[in-house]
């Protein structure tokens, strides 16, 4: 095992200062030290690099934008796709097509377009596990598939077959009426989240396991313990930083939908005059979630203590690690007609419990009906 560089460096250097008294000598021992340390950080560096260049992340589904799709026609020449899409050489998701998948010309693949929740084009939400790839050579490099070491030859194109099968395109092309109580949402998820604002480097990990658990509405407030700063994250000046960690959530899980997200600095001013407008009562279920004191003498409750009582889904609120103000912000929402559950004693970390949360949420929701 590898000291840390430095540590290292200092041992060297204090064991050779020990047994060479002579200046000179001191001098050329100094250096070979300083050699030394030198190629043990060439090598940690080396080391990270090749473990970087081993990880590949996993797509179980092929997703794009609708913005990606090939300007043509929504129907191709060939009459078999309905639209096809082309990813650069050096792009993700054509190097995880030839190193990871090794895929060739006319083999198939899971794909999908992304579907935001405001998305009204027609080619947004198609899921297939039918797409075919292409490879289109580039430079040198004549076969049209991977090379020897795994590296992609080229672009790749993904032929979208007509008509794909999936519920999202039969909701949008085979009902007769385009009223919202024609299309089947079974396969929307019925959980959603009200998440007091982590820190931003954890808030960029639990993005993604929010989108693969499923989530319909995620609200990004603040509260009592919850930093102000928190909101001048990368994240949220730049709204495609957000977006594609939760596409990343989403090709892991398999899905297209994008979950609508709501970002919101004053809990208060939402909870007055939003919150009955985007989860009506007699829908929604509300829970929030609070470490159970241990000199408390209210009775424990559990997630799977929750009764839908006719409501179909299910709003969690999740606070900061510090936990909700008490009793001012636990009163709130108590005010809104939140339920009051707990995961035990523990305070948990954000990540952990919005996971936990999330899992028990739609075990409820799925289990009673």
């Amino acid at each position: 095992m590898l000291l840390p560089v430095g540590i290292r460096g200092q041992c060297i250097v204090k064991r050779v200062r020990t047994k060479i008294q002579h200046p000179s000598t001191f001098s050329l021992a100094l250096a070979f030290a300083n050699q030394n340390v030198r190629r043990i950080s060439n090598r940690v560096v080396a080391q990270r690099r090749g473990f970087h260049n081993t990880v590949s992340c996993n797509l179980n589904r092929i997703l794009f934008d609708v913005s990606e799709i090939d300007e043509q026609d929504n129907i191709s020449k060939d009459g078999e796709s309905l639209a096809t899409v082309t990813f650069p050489k050096e792009d993700y998701r054509t190097i995880h097509i030839a190193k990871v998948l090794g895929l060739h010309n006319g083999d198939t693949i899971r794909a999908g377009s992304v579907r935001s929740p405001i998305e009204d084009n027609c080619l947004a939400g198609l899921i297939t596990d039918d797409a075919t790839i292409q490879w289109l050579p580039e430079g040198k490099i004549k076969k049209a598939q991977p090379t020897k070491n795994g590296e992609p030859p080229g672009s790749v194109q993904i032929s979208i077959p007509h008509p794909p099968l999936t519920s999202l395109w039969n909701e949008r092309n085979t009902t007769t009426s385009t009223s919202d109580d024609d299309i089947d949402e079974s396969d929307v998820p019925k959980v959603s989240l009200l998440l007091a604002l982590p820190r931003p480097l954890q808030l960029g990990r639990i993005l993604p396991m929010i989108a693969q658990l499923g989530v319909d509405q995620l609200i990004l407030t603040n509260a009592k313990k919850v930093p102000k700063d928190y909101f001048g994250s990368h994240i949220f000046r730049k709204p495609n930083v957000l977006r594609s960690m939760l596409i990343e959530g989403l090709a892991q899980s398999g899905d297209v939908r994008l979950p609508h997200v709501t970002v919101t600095k004053r809990l208060k001013i939402f909870m007055e005059d939003e919150l009955d407008d985007m989860f009506p009562p007699e829908e929604y279920i509300r829970v929030i979630a609070h470490p159970k004191r241990k000199d408390e003498s209210r009775e424990e409750m559990r997630m799977s203590d929750i009764t839908l009582s006719g409501a179909q889904r299910i709003l969690v609120a999740v606070g900061p690690e510090g936990g909700w103000e008490e009793p001012y912000e636990l009163d709130m929402f108590k005010e809104k007609g939140f339920q009051q559950i707990t995961l035990g004693n523990r305070v948990l970390r954000s990540d952990v419990a919005v996971v936990s949360l999330l899992a028990l949420a739609h075990e409820v929701v799925s289990t009673k009906k």
